[in-house]
């Protein structure tokens, strides 16, 4: 393949995999700042009349931009809940929305929802003088001072239910500035760290300068892998811990060691086509290829091709459960669908060590058995490889733009899949 079609390739691969994480990253910040009923334009329009767009802040206030058609920042703000929720008025919570300046002062409250009672909540909302309490006062102001610091008195009829609310809006301000507060960890590199990063080192030099003549230093390196990173660090790299990266962003501060893993074993196959992770990293894979390699060869057993084929489609079916678990946020251990768990013997579950351990028998009959027919990670890790000269644009490739679309209409669809599967 000429040069420029093959970095074209390479580079559609990698946007595949950037806007699957970019779209589940987005998902779960609209998720974290709107939950399941996430403010709308029009509840905003009355406060902001050239409203065009919410923009979902992933940061520890954890509201919404408001933005006009130009993008020009017309104010903040956010809904009280689910922080409020533990403040009950006169028999429930109260879900409100303060709305801000640019410069954080509050232009008004609404009441979104409410499980108090109705006409408690109307005598509120009908409350002109109460809604009106916090106009004008900045956020540190409304933050730090307590409805009877305030002077706020109850509305007449529905003190509980007014104090409730006016106790919900300092609580949820309150716990945003406790977030901001919180200082970043800052970046250090432990023992396990500096071990992880002299591994990769290692794997890096025999990846570019092979064993030919000493077969001995990598099955040498193995052990190591497999006690070293396996055993002993348990950083091993996984579906579970990629989508969660993916959720939430990679703890880079407190495990830069890991962090760097995943980044050589996605960069290196990417742009050197060198299969460095699963070659020579990956405790699971090393643990196979040994067995393998002491096992007789009379126990050698050869597929069928349809059966290999049909296996084959194993991994992409389980990177699409990945997806959806993962955008769903449906109650299943994503650890649990792989077998590297189970190296961390402290708190590995069942699930994890039977997968471990019919991985690691099936290598005695088939080579690398579960790598070829088995691994989610592996199949993602290889999606990025490059092939030289005879890669081409093909099944993978439409699949994954499949993928693509799958993770981008579950996030458009997600509240109505949310109420169909919650249905009762």
């Amino acid at each position: 393949m000429r040069a420029g079609p093959q970095i074209a390739l390479q580079l559609y691969r990698l946007g595949i995999l950037v806007a699957i994480a970019w779209i589940i990253r987005e998902h779960h910040v609209r998720l974290r700042v709107g939950g399941l009923v996430p403010v709308q334009l029009e509840e905003v329009r009355s406060i902001y009349p050239h409203v065009a767009r919410l923009d979902a802040d992933p940061g520890e206030r954890a509201g919404w931009w408001v933005k006009d058609a130009a993008g020009g920042e017309l104010g903040y703000v956010l809904r009280t809940a689910p922080v409020s929720d533990a403040v009950i008025g006169y028999r429930g919570w109260t879900d409100s929305l303060v709305a801000f300046d640019p410069a954080l002062r509050v232009l008004g409250i609404r009441i979104r929802s409410s499980q108090d009672t109705r006409e408690h909540v109307g005598d509120v909302r009908d409350d002109r003088h109460f809604m009106k309490t916090w106009n004008g006062k900045a956020w540190d102001e409304v933050a730090r001072t307590t409805p009877q610091e305030a002077g706020i008195e109850g509305v007449s009829g529905a003190s509980m239910t007014s104090l409730a609310i006016a106790e919900g809006i300092m609580r949820r301000l309150q716990s945003a500035d406790a977030a901001r507060a919180v200082t970043p960890t800052p970046l250090r590199f432990a023992l396990r760290d500096w071990g992880l990063v002299a591994v990769i080192g290692i794997a890096l030099v025999l990846a570019f300068r092979g064993t030919h003549g000493h077969r001995w230093w990598r099955r040498s390196f193995q052990v190591v892998v497999i006690i070293y990173v396996g055993f002993i660090s348990g950083d091993l790299l996984a579906q579970s811990l990629i989508a969660g990266w993916a959720q939430n962003a990679a703890p880079w501060r407190s495990a830069p060691g890991v962090v760097l893993l995943l980044a050589a074993a996605l960069v290196i196959p990417w742009s050197t086509g060198k299969p460095l992770y699963c070659q020579q990293l990956c405790p699971h894979g090393a643990a196979q290829e040994l067995l393998h390699h002491v096992a007789p060869k009379r126990w050698r057993i050869a597929l069928r091709p349809d059966l290999a084929r049909g296996l084959r489609w194993l991994p992409p079916l389980l990177l699409a459960l990945v997806l959806v678990v993962s955008m769903l946020t449906l109650p299943i251990d994503l650890a649990h669908i792989e077998p590297f768990d189970a190296y961390v013997l402290r708190s590995a579950g069942w699930a994890t060590i039977a997968i471990a351990v019919v991985g690691l028998l099936a290598s005695l009959f088939v080579p690398m058995a579960y790598c070829r027919f088995g691994c989610p990670t592996g199949a993602l890790l290889e999606f990025l490889r490059g092939r030289g000269p005879a890669d081409r644009f093909g099944r993978r490739e439409i699949a994954a733009f499949a993928l693509v679309a799958l993770a981008a209409l579950l996030a458009w669809k997600y509240l109505a899949i949310h109420a169909w599967m919650t249905a009762e």
